[in-house]
């Protein structure tokens, strides 16, 4: 295997021994490294980078201090044992359930807090989503609306074909139970190539619904769209979903002109899961590499993340010398000796874990590893937590605010003190 070149998203079959051996073979078996991070980008930052050998031992955790290596994931809820779990998501006004959402099309209410409660069907649209298990197509997304216990409205975002296009629709749940005939699409966008989706979807505390866009697949960025402000791939979009179909917030950076009036912020090759800090509002985000870095934004309205000019702080388009004037640089970085497609996570607030309040979470699909990075010290390196040895697709976050991953090894575990 060979670690360098980008495999497709989620072409990986679930099988106990190939993720293993795909583990071993993302790590390169190097000793654990701590990816290389920069300040937040902001216009008028410069790039400084930093990197730390992985801790021998394990210290004492101390309520000011993550450690490396001094975290597990614990397998947790055994009843949910399914192929290609992608986002598991609380349900508002029923906290102790959860939304499971599956690649093949499948929504399930889940209990969090009882294992012998049998998981039930939420939503199926099996029938509207291309399927092909070697793509990154499928369901890919779904988030409740702000007012979703009172309303029923949430929203799913899914791959389709003929012609090929990325879906968001709104659904509307009745009696705990969605109505699939209650289906609203709100936008299609065209999409050119089977792989880089996005699919990220959340509301903001401003009431709107974000949404991740992959700059439309291939290689490289082959139709700019990442740099193409007429363009809604290669984006995070910002809509208002208030009314019957969807708006253009005022404030959105295009609103006036100039780009799609959709884009809050650009310049990103495969935005895989973001989420909002519960404590201060701001947004983070995954972009999924090229074929050597990874990297970890801090995302500003109008903002733009370089992509194809860049791949994390490193020139991709030249490979050398390319203009980085207004492009915001990562939060974070790592390379392909460490893994080879990051997972976006959540800023951990919970109660359990407070060393780490206050650091974003986030991990590797291919090598397992988690990281955490100190949002509020931009200079500060992130700390490797540890290494799963399992793909994470998604995190998830319960309503105190702990977290978990939700793996293709068909397990949802907890991430823990060891």
């Amino acid at each position: 295997m060979n670690c360098g070149l980008k495999t497709p998203r989620y072409a990986f079959p679930v099988i106990a021994a190939a993720i293993v051996l795909m583990a071993a073979a993302c790590r390169g078996g190097g000793a654990s490294k701590t990816p290389l991070a920069t300040p937040t980008a902001r216009a008028s930052a410069t790039a400084a980078a930093g990197a730390t050998a992985g801790a021998s031992s394990t210290p004492p955790v101390t309520a000011a201090t993550p450690v490396a290596g001094a975290y597990a994931a614990r397998p947790v809820l055994p009843q949910l044992r399914f192929d290609q779990m992608l986002a598991l998501v609380v349900i508002p006004g029923d906290e102790d359930h959860a939304a499971l959402v599956t690649k093949d099309g499948i929504v399930r209410r889940v209990s969090l807090a009882d294992d012998a409660e049998a998981p039930s069907v939420f939503l199926d649209v099996r029938d509207r989503i291309i399927k092909d298990p070697g793509q990154e197509e499928g369901l890919l997304g779904l988030a409740f609306a702000p007012d979703y216990a009172s309303s029923g409205k949430f929203y799913i975002y899914f791959s389709a074909g003929g012609p090929r296009r990325q879906v968001i629709s709104r659904v509307i749940a009745r009696g705990g139970v969605a109505d699939a005939s209650t289906e609203r699409v709100l936008l299609e966008i065209a999409d050119p190539f089977p792989n880089h989706n996005g699919g990220a979807m959340a509301f903001g505390a401003d009431g709107d619904l974000y949404l991740g866009e992959g700059d439309g697949g291939s290689a490289g960025d082959p139709n700019g769209n990442g740099q193409n402000t007429d363009a809604l791939l290669g984006k995070i979009l910002r809509i208002d979903v208030s009314g019957d179909g969807y708006a253009i917030p005022a404030d959105n950076p295009f609103a006036s002109g100039g780009g799609r009036g959709e884009i809050y912020a650009y310049g990103l090759r495969n935005p895989w899961r973001f989420s909002f800090d519960a404590k201060t509002h701001e947004l983070w985000v995954a972009d999924v590499g090229q074929n050597k870095w990874e990297e970890v934004d801090r995302v500003a309205k109008g903002g733009n993340y370089g992509w194809n000019v860049m791949e994390a702080n490193h020139c991709f388009k030249p490979a050398s010398g390319c203009k980085t004037a207004g492009l915001l640089l990562p939060r974070a970085e790592y390379g392909h000796d460490l893994g080879c497609s990051v997972t976006g996570g959540y800023v951990y607030r919970g109660t359990k874990m407070p060393e780490l309040d206050g650091y974003y979470i986030y991990g590797d699909f291919c090598s397992g590893r988690v990281w955490g990075v100190n949002t509020a010290d931009d200079t500060s390196p992130p700390v490797e937590l540890m290494n799963s040895g399992k793909p994470i697709a998604s995190f998830a976050q319960d309503k105190a605010g702990e977290l978990y991953l939700v793996t293709f090894a068909r397990e949802i575990d907890a991430i823990v003190r060891r």
